[in-house]
């Protein structure tokens, strides 16, 4: 139940044309709480209940812990969530070994694209694609619970 992570920007929409899949997101958040966040998420017509915990102080991991839920259960989840429900276009891209999670973005955080790759171990190397830039691992004004409240199109 321990996710192992690295976050990166994307610098161009090269990753659509290597996609397998994409997939509409919805999501909320019931708690944004610095300890812990629960999430609500509708992937599709699919629904998941997600808690977090606290990242580690350099952000690569964190205690995960997920189940699904029905389309109904989750959209009526979705009423009881704070304000700032994020909504975005998951890409799922298959680079060497790994599956990198390409988010692109919609409403109040149009603009921002986004990747993430699941690790085994902290020190794993993996491939990183031409389209992939910054690191931003740890910087917490990219978590989705962190841009629910201050979006992407608010900042200077």
């Amino acid at each position: 139940m321990i996710e192992i992570e690295r976050k990166f920007l994307v610098t161009s929409e090269a990753f659509k044309e290597e996609s397998q899949t994409k997939t509409r997101i919805i999501q909320g958040f019931l708690n944004t709480d610095e300890e812990r966040t629960v999430r609500v998420r509708l992937k599709g017509d699919i629904g998941f209940l997600t808690v977090k915990g606290k990242s580690s102080d350099d952000g690569l991991t964190r205690f995960e812990w997920e189940t699904e839920i029905s389309k109904i259960e989750a959209e009526a989840l979705l009423e009881l969530c704070e304000q700032g429900i994020i909504d975005k276009m998951r890409y799922e891209v298959e680079v060497g070994n790994h599956m990198f999670e390409v988010d692109e973005f919609f409403g109040d955080n149009e603009g921002l694209m986004m990747a993430e790759v699941e690790l085994n171990h902290a020190l794993e190397i993996f491939e990183k694609p031409r389209w992939l830039g910054k690191e931003v691992t740890g910087d917490i004004k990219y978590y989705n619970s962190q841009l629910s409240k201050q979006p992407f199109n608010t900042w200077k």
